[in-house]
């Protein structure tokens, strides 16, 4: 029994050296997505979505090229439908999170947008109870309850303490986002494809689909100067790097121990957003306050239950 006792500690604080490098990953994507939100802000306030999000599916499309050509990783061959799992993945995961999130920046107050847009944990750990066996659902439950409440609150006291300031549409992007990100967390570290082979399409099918969007909206192109480089910034850095230190995280490390990491999100790009002059009122305030500490209270209950084991 006392042997069981000492153990237990001991697990709980043993890192190896790929929970360590897992550690690394995820807190070099938390600090590159805590960016996302405060840049793409500043370009949609002169530049349509369409172009913005042509701009960033570029720099994430040659960010992932530049890490394939020096990956020395071997290709093995595989059937169509083997690879239709993969690219659906990666589809779902970066351009529907990234075009549904970016759509709700453009649609209703930002600050509000990424908040919704970083409920995703919650939803994770929805279909953790719905699908596996958590040593302690009920608080999962409430926690992820909580954190819809918040989010309510977020809607109803953003502006003017009335629902629904912004476009309908936008809501229902930003949760669209929120849905795409938790699917993609969930799955991409059951997929044995590597982080840039499961990204680089997808980022590549993004170019073809937003200068499609672009054209269609017209107007004045291509981004000059220090917009053009903010642009391949949220590119390169937030969707690019991101994505791939985030992906990379998960493949290495799949317990709680990295999502508490992740749950700081929200907390450091609002925190960002408020700097920048973003505002909220007392009643969304609280609302956040839910959203983040339901966040951070699903990750603390994963990591206990996986260090319980």
């Amino acid at each position: 029994m006392v042997e069981q006792r000492t153990r237990a500690p001991r697990r709980l604080f043993r890192f190896g050296s790929g929970s360590i490098s897992a550690l690394a990953f995820a807190a070099g994507a938390v600090a590159l997505w805590s960016t996302n939100a405060l840049v793409g802000k500043s370009l949609l306030a002169s530049h349509p979505v369409s172009q913005v999000q042509f701009l960033q599916f570029t720099g994430a499309a040659l960010v992932f090229v530049a890490i394939r050509l020096m990956s020395r990783e071997r290709v093995a061959p595989v059937t169509a439908g083997a690879a239709l799992i993969p690219l659906a993945v990666g589809f779902i995961g970066l351009v529907g999170t990234m075009v549904l999130q970016y759509i709700a920046f453009a649609s209703m107050p930002v600050i509000e947008a990424n908040l919704m847009a970083y409920t995703w944990p919650l939803m994770v750990a929805a279909a953790v109870i719905a699908l596996e066996n958590p040593r302690r659902p009920a608080l999962l439950g409430l926690a992820a309850v909580v954190g819809f409440i918040g989010v309510a609150l977020v809607i109803s006291g953003g502006r003017n303490q009335s629902w629904l300031q912004g476009d309908l549409v936008g809501y229902l992007a930003a949760f669209g986002s929120a849905l795409c990100m938790a699917f993609y967390s969930i799955m991409v570290g059951r997929v044995a494809t590597s982080p840039d082979r499961l990204l680089l399409p997808s980022s590549l099918i993004g170019v073809a689909l937003t200068f499609l969007w672009c054209a269609r909206d017209g107007g004045a192109w291509p981004p000059v100067g220090s917009d053009l480089v903010l642009g391949l910034y949220l590119g390169a850095g937030p969707m690019g790097l991101g994505y791939y230190f985030w992906s990379r995280a998960l493949k290495l490390e799949s317990s709680g121990k990295i999502a508490v990491v992740a749950y700081l999100t929200p907390i450091t790009s609002t925190l960002l957003l408020t700097l920048s002059g973003e505002r909220l009122t007392m009643t969304a305030i609280a609302g956040a306050v839910l959203v983040i500490g339901s966040c951070v209270a699903v990750g603390v209950e994963r990591s206990e239950a996986e260090n319980h084991v």
